[in-house]
């Protein structure tokens, strides 16, 4: 029987943006290369998010979010504490982001 990996979710909340083109050219390569270092582990590697809206129990839109989340990616690993040492290599906390890191429940069906 194959054994399923778990998978988790790593939410990517604030960061500061780059000074210049230049400083963000040389984030975006360490974070490319992070990524790179996950080889299959990274099942959703890089999910920004842009135009978020929010809708009410209401049925009411609002433009922007509730939260500061601008992206995710979906990695697979042992255990939440292997998930939490991948988390802590990542370059998006070199710019004052934080990260949140919670495990995808497999649901029935």
């Amino acid at each position: 029987m194959v054994k399923i990996m778990p998978q988790y979710f790593i939410t990517y909340l604030g960061g500061n943006q780059p000074s210049s083109p230049e400083e963000g050219k040389q984030h975006f390569a360490k974070y490319q290369e992070w990524l790179s270092s996950l080889g299959d582990a990274a099942v959703s590697p890089a999910n920004p998010l842009k135009n978020t809206n929010t809708v009410s129990a209401d049925g009411t839109v609002t433009s922007g979010g509730k939260t500061s989340m601008s992206g995710f990616t979906i990695i697979e690993a042992d255990s939440m504490e292997v998930a939490l040492l991948i988390a802590k290599d990542c370059p998006f906390l070199d710019i004052g982001g934080s990260l949140e890191v919670s495990e995808l429940m497999q649901m029935p069906g």
